[in-house]
């Protein structure tokens, strides 16, 4: 098969009082509608990694968006500036729920996009929006969080969820606990959920992020890459979206 040639282009929308430019991205060596991705970033905000992340999901011939979460592609400059975004954005529920409902309406309003074949994915803050839109109930086959928080002041309801769930963990991730891990057993078995926790022994928060170790070192965070559990959670998630997304 010839190499993937990638259109990019921004797509802007209204979320709240927020004027978001998320990133969308597609193949366009074939035509039709196909399905999609959306990819929520880490606490730094929409960057060049969540970006890498989807123009890897559209080599593999899905569409995908990189969601721009904090609006006017905000990025975070340090750590104080990405705690502090998180924390607006993460505080209020219905502020976090509607600015993922409004990420999810421009995915699917785009004209590639087959809306009834979407899924979400998310990294660090980012795993914890996919979890709060597979909790919320939206219309999603999959939804797949890499070392996200997993704690969530909304929970799953019995027979709501209607997406297939992974979560890729560190096993040595000391920002989520063995406790949280537990109580988020229970909540998925207690709803009905399908899904798989995948730990990874001896794997610290961010090890999909090439640039952890840089990060952990300049801001004192437990963060780490971790390239074998990088490759093997990636996999999981192809994996995922074939079941779920192809055919």
């Amino acid at each position: 098969m010839s190499q993937p040639i990638l259109s990019v282009r921004e797509v802007s929308y209204e979320a709240g009082d927020k004027a978001c430019r998320s990133s969308f991205v597609v193949d366009t060596r074939t035509t039709g509608k196909k399905p999609a991705v959306l990819v929520f970033p880490e606490f730094w905000g929409l960057n060049d990694y969540a970006r890498s992340r989807a123009k890897m999901l559209a080599e593999q011939g899905y569409a995908a968006m990189a969601v721009d979460v904090y609006g006017d592609g905000l990025q975070a400059q340090d750590k104080d500036q990405a705690v502090a975004q998180m924390t607006a954005l993460m505080s209020d529920p219905a502020v976090t729920s509607a600015r993922i409902m409004d990420a999810l309406d421009a995915l699917t309003s785009q004209p590639e996009v087959d809306g009834s074949r979407v899924a979400a994915i998310g990294y660090c803050m980012g795993g914890a929006l996919a979890l709060r839109a597979a909790r919320l109930g939206l219309e999603l086959r999959a939804v797949a969080s890499f070392h996200g928080i997993l704690a969530s002041p909304i929970q799953a309801a019995s027979g709501k969820v209607k997406a297939d769930v992974l979560v890729c963990h560190g096993g040595a991730d000391p920002l989520v606990p063995a406790d949280s891990v537990t109580a988020f057993h229970a909540e998925m078995k207690a709803a009905g959920v399908r899904y798989e926790l995948i730990a990874y022994p001896g794997v610290l928060h961010g090890f999909t992020e090439p640039e952890a170790d840089a990060r952990a070192k300049k801001y004192g965070l437990p963060l780490g890459y971790n390239a074998k559990a990088d490759r093997a959670s990636w996999a999981s998630l192809l994996t995922l979206l074939s079941r779920r997304l192809d055919g």
